[in-house]
């Protein structure tokens, strides 16, 4: 079962559209509710989905918690800022010409380059673009913190996928541009010490951690399915 649960993963399964009555989708509301509880006290709109390793689900789980949300009402935006190995646009079917790299150089505007989906009216996403040869000082630039300022006052809700801390700083960069980060640590996988280590270098740019996204554990019911939470 182990082999089909990650092969749903690597086809990035938006189960939350797919399937909204599943016992998956209400997890993922769970955590929807949860961390629109700590945005709301906290008086934040945006935050960054990141994991501690590679092919721990970030993308997918970043995707239907951006789902869930939209399903709530909220305007929700999803910014793919994996601009070394983009997967947003292959996730929601749509082209990667222009995104957030074009808005970034000054080659695009914002609005040029956002994307609406056909799960929701109330979900867009701005896609990676073209990849760039400097990543880490796009997104460290200020066109970045002016792009986030901008879409926080339209959207509800502004959810950014980031690469793995244990690859790149681009998490450490953003985490101040943003309202807080939620981690993705996949059961029985992720090491603990990895996981230890992404907590400091998050608590060493003073991040706010909103909370951890427990993902791929089995339940004795039916272990074909994903379990998830917050903490």
């Amino acid at each position: 079962m182990a082999k089909n649960k990650r092969s749903i993963d690597n086809n990035h399964y938006i189960i939350t559209s797919v399937n909204p009555q599943s016992p998956i989708s209400e997890q993922y509301r769970t955590i929807r509710t949860t961390i629109d509880f700590k945005m709301a006290d906290q008086g934040i709109k945006s935050f960054l989905v990141t994991s501690s390793e590679t092919d721990e689900g970030k993308t997918t789980v970043s995707a239907n918690i951006a789902v869930a949300f939209a399903q709530q009402g909220k305007k929700v935006l999803l910014i793919d800022g994996d601009l070394r190995k983009p997967t947003v646009n292959i996730t929601f079917k749509v082209q990667n010409r222009v995104g957030l790299t074009n808005i970034l150089m000054h080659q695009s505007s914002i609005e040029d380059a956002i994307q609406g989906t056909r799960l929701s009216e109330n979900l867009t996403i701005i896609t990676s673009g073209p990849i760039p040869p400097n990543p880490s000082e796009l997104l460290a630039s200020s066109a970045m913190k002016n792009l986030i300022d901008s879409v926080s006052d339209f959207f509800d809700v502004v959810l950014i996928d980031i690469p793995p801390l244990s690859a790149v700083t681009d998490a450490q960069i953003l985490s101040s541009y943003v309202g807080g980060v939620v981690l993705v640590v996949r059961a029985y996988e992720t090491k603990k010490e990895s996981l230890a280590k992404t907590k400091k270098k998050l608590e060493q740019v003073n991040a706010n951690i909103l909370g951890v996204v427990l993902h791929g554990v089995d339940s004795s019911d039916s272990p074909s399915y994903y379990y998830y939470g917050v903490e």
